[in-house]
C-alpha cells in the first residue's frame, strides 16, 4: 500500500471519530448547562468542552466571548477552528475522496451524506433552532456509527482496514483521556465536595457523553463514585471506549500490520509498552499519583505513538 493511502485512511478514521466526540461533548455540556445553578449550569461547562476538544487556545485567540452560543458555533460550524465538526467532516470527505477505491459503498455514502447534510444546515446558519442543532448533533453521532459499522462489516481485512482501525482507536483513547481530565480539574469547583450532588450530575453527564451510563450500573451496581467512573473509562477492557480497550485494539491491529510487512517497529513497541502499563495499573496508584498527572502522561504517550506511526509508515 502507498504511504499516502495509509495516511488518508488513518486520518479519515480519526476525523470521523473526532466529529463524533465533539457532538457528544457538546450534548453533555448543554445538558449540564441546563441544570439549576445548584447543580451546575455555570460557564465552566463551556470552558471544559473547549479544553477537552483542544480548542481552548484557538477560541481565546478568536476573541469571542465565552458563552454557549459562541462555543457551540466555534465547535460546530466555525471555519477558523481546525477542529470544528464542520472541518472534521470536510477533512474526512477529502481524505475519503483521495482513497475512494479503498472504501466500500457503505463507508463512502456515510461520509458523503454527512458532508451534504452539514452543508445544508450550514447554509441556514444563524436561523437554525436548538432543535435543529440537537438533530444535527444526533446525525453526526449516527454518521460515525454508520461509518464505523460499515468499516467493521464490509472492509476486507488488509492494510486499509488495519490503518483505519489504528487511527480510530488512537483518536478514541485521546478523547476519553481528555474528557476524564477536564471533568476532574475544571468542572468541579474547589469548594464542592467530591461525591456531592454537583459531582454526581457531572460524572453522570460524562458517562452519558461516552454512552456508558447504563454500563456503569451493570458493572458496579452502586451509586456514582468518581474512582469507579475512572476505573470504567481507564481499566475495564469490556468498556469499548476505555483506555485499555483502545490500546488492546491498537496493539492487535499494529501487529497485523507488522506481520503483513514482515517487521516490527517503534510504533508496535510503543503501543505494547502503553498497553502493558495499563494492564499492571490499579486505580489506587492512579489516584495516589494524581488523576490529572496520569492522564497528561497518557496523552503524551498517545501523541508519541501517533508520531511513531507516521514516521514508521512514512506518512
Amino acid at each position: 500500500m502507498l504511504s499516502r493511502t495509509a495516511d488518508n485512511l488513518y486520518w479519515l478514521a480519526r476525523y470521523m471519530e473526532r466529529a463524533d466526540f465533539l457532538a457528544r461533548a457538546i450534548e453533555a455540556s448543554r445538558r449540564l448547562a441546563s441544570l439549576p445553578k445548584t447543580y451546575g449550569g455555570a460557564e465552566s461547562e463551556w470552558e471544559s468542552v473547549l479544553l477537552s476538544s483542544g480548542a481552548s487556545k484557538a477560541f481565546e485567540d478568536s476573541g469571542r466571548p465565552l458563552d454557549e452560543a459562541n462555543v457551540v458555533e466555534f465547535l460546530t460550524f466555525a471555519p477558523d477552528n481546525p477542529g470544528s465538526i464542520r472541518n472534521c467532516i470536510e477533512y474526512a470527505r477529502a481524505n475519503a475522496r483521495a482513497v475512494r477505491t479503498a472504501l466500500t459503498v457503505e463507508m463512502w455514502e456515510a461520509i458523503n451524506g454527512a458532508y451534504l447534510e452539514m452543508k445544508a444546515l450550514e447554509a441556514r446558519r444563524g436561523a437554525h433552532s436548538a432543535d435543529e442543532l440537537a438533530r444535527f448533533l444526533e446525525f453526526v453521532k449516527q454518521t460515525s456509527l454508520t461509518y464505523d459499522g460499515g468499516a467493521y462489516r464490509t472492509m476486507l481485512r488488509n492494510d486499509a482496514y488495519w490503518f483505519s482501525r489504528v487511527g480510530l482507536f488512537v483518536e478514541r483513547a485521546d478523547n476519553t483521556a481528555r474528557l476524564l481530565d477536564v471533568k476532574y480539574h475544571v468542572l468541579l469547583p474547589e469548594k464542592e465536595v467530591v461525591g456531592g450532588s454537583l459531582d454526581y450530575f457531572q460524572w453522570a453527564a460524562i458517562l452519558r457523553a461516552v454512552s456508558a451510563h447504563t454500563a456503569y450500573h451493570w458493572v458496579y451496581r452502586t451509586s456514582m463514585k468518581p474512582w469507579l467512573v475512572a476505573d470504567l473509562l481507564i481499566l475495564r477492557p469490556e468498556m469499548p471506549r476505555s483506555l485499555i480497550s483502545c490500546y488492546e485494539s491498537i496493539v492487535r491491529n499494529l501487529d497485523y500490520l507488522a506481520r503483513a510487512h514482515g517487521r516490527q517497529g517503534a510504533a508496535q513497541r510503543q503501543a505494547r509498552s502503553v498497553y502493558g502499563k495499563l494492564e499492571n495499573l490499579t486505580m489506587e496508584s492512579v489516584f495516589q499519583g494524581g488523576l490529572h498527572e496520569f492522564v497528561q502522561g497518557f496523552i503524551g504517550e498517545n501523541n508519541q505513538l501517533g508520531t511513531l506511526i507516521s514516521e514508521q509508515y512514512l506518512f
